[in-house]
């Protein structure tokens, strides 16, 4: 089959590529020994690897203050095109910057140049309040935004060295996935993000998607997180081992999107939502608090923050699904939409208390995961099988869980319990 474009066009019409080669890359190395550096973070780099392959596109570089100020007040580029997160390079003081800077990893290779455009100062505050919903430093995107200096430098980048990839083998820039999809003959596409591995509820909505378009880009982040999430290489073993097993082969895709997490909630959903357009996604999934973090939005804040633009405008199709779980009474996955049963009937656990589990070698059921991607999670966290006593152990130090799970129980009948009388207490 010939490949053809996918329908959609880039996000401002044209798929921005910011990647300096051949003679000109050798000329402009050849200025760097002359010129003042700046030295990226990790967030830094990862910003400008997305700049540098159009993943970001329209963005040719790091945000003005006029782009950046109307980014913050109206999710719009001073053009009018939609676009919620203001993507910006802030440092100690750059009063002193002119013309042309170096860019350098953390390790001191040099990764681009920055033709200096604006240099300018605003309130962090006034940045987190409008970004994240909230001035509070326990927020790990604010947390972040303080982290940075107090100057934005803007301007257009030459990126001079792709910031290497985790996962060279997932590394698939837009110009590569839109070029996959033709030779698939996918012309309606839907996008998944994801910094957690795969459960049931995230493969239901994956799959009741794929039964209206023609493949899946499955596009977990893979740049920097939360300590306390799930490692990379663990999830990507697991994405695998999924896919591998409960996939048609022919209608996903799996790609890394290098990208650092930013815990935006509503902007961030629509962030990736464009993202995932420059990739040649004409779809792209929202769930139940995409992008979220602790409890600073509403469960479907990421959802409503779509109806804020006219239909079409965005050029990409948000598909929005409720809170999904395992019913025991239906005996499937279902939602508040197709379950009419009480919660009590219902398999759903957070990310947060899963972590808890797999790294005190607690195993969640087979109604919440798959086993096999548990048991990647469990290998790959460094817990072991937890047995029914280390399990009672467990449960005593945690308090009064012990007394309802042992009620009317011997000890020497600890091994007989059923599974479900002590994951019932567990999470209760």
């Amino acid at each position: 089959m010939s490949a053809e474009p996918t329908t959609i066009a880039p996000h401002g019409g044209t798929l921005v590529q910011r990647l300096v080669q051949g003679e000109e890359r050798q000329v402009a190395l050849g200025q760097v020994s002359r010129l003042p550096s700046l030295t990226l973070d990790a967030h830094g780099v990862a910003d400008l690897g997305l700049l540098a392959t159009g993943a970001y596109s329209p963005l040719t570089g790091f945000l003005g203050r006029a782009d950046y100020l109307r980014v913050l007040h109206e999710m719009r580029l001073t053009s009018g095109l939609p676009w919620s997160l203001p993507i910006t390079l802030r440092i100690t003081d750059g009063a002193a910057l002119r013309d042309t800077v170096a860019l350098k990893g953390p390790d001191g290779t040099v990764l681009g140049l920055l033709d200096v455009r604006d240099v300018f100062t605003h309130s962090k505050e006034e940045e987190a309040q409008l970004v994240y919903g909230t001035t509070d430093a326990k927020h790990p995107g604010v947390a972040q935004l303080y982290a940075q200096g107090d100057s934005l430098v803007a301007g257009d980048v030459r990126v001079l060295e792709h910031p290497a990839p985790l996962f060279p083998e997932l590394a698939l820039d837009p110009a590569d996935t839109r070029r996959a999809f033709a030779e698939r003959g996918w012309r309606t596409v839907v996008g998944f993000q994801t910094r957690n591995p795969v459960h049931r509820a995230h493969e239901y909505i994956q799959k009741a998607a794929l039964e209206t378009v023609d493949g899946l880009l499955l596009h977990p982040l893979l740049g920097p997180t939360k300590d306390d999430d799930v490692p990379a290489d663990v999830r990507v073993r697991s994405y695998r081992v999924l896919l591998e097993r409960y996939y048609p082969r022919d209608r996903v895709l799996l790609a890394g999107f290098p990208a650092a997490m930013r815990y935006a909630g509503p902007r961030e959903a629509l962030f990736h939502a464009l993202v995932r357009k420059n990739y040649g996604c004409t779809h792209f999934i929202v769930g139940r608090d995409h992008a979220g973090v602790g409890n600073y939005y509403g469960s479907y804040d990421a959802q409503k923050i779509f109806d804020r633009f006219a239909p079409g405008e965005l050029g990409v199709q948000p598909v929005c699904f409720e809170h999904t779980f395992f019913c025991r009474r239906c005996g499937g996955m279902a939602s508040p939409k197709t379950c009419p049963h009480t919660p009590e009937s219902h398999v759903t656990l957070s990310g947060t208390k899963v972590r808890e589990m797999l790294r005190s070698g607690v195993l969640p059921p087979p109604e919440f995961s798959r086993p096999e991607v548990v048991q990647v999670l469990a290998d790959g966290l460094g817990g072991a099988r937890m047995t029914w006593s280390t399990l009672v152990s467990t449960l005593r130090r945690i308090g009064g869980l012990l007394r309802r799970f042992t009620a009317g129980v011997q000890p020497w009948d600890w091994d007989e319990l059923p599974v479900r009388h002590w994951w019932d207490v567990y999470t209760k």
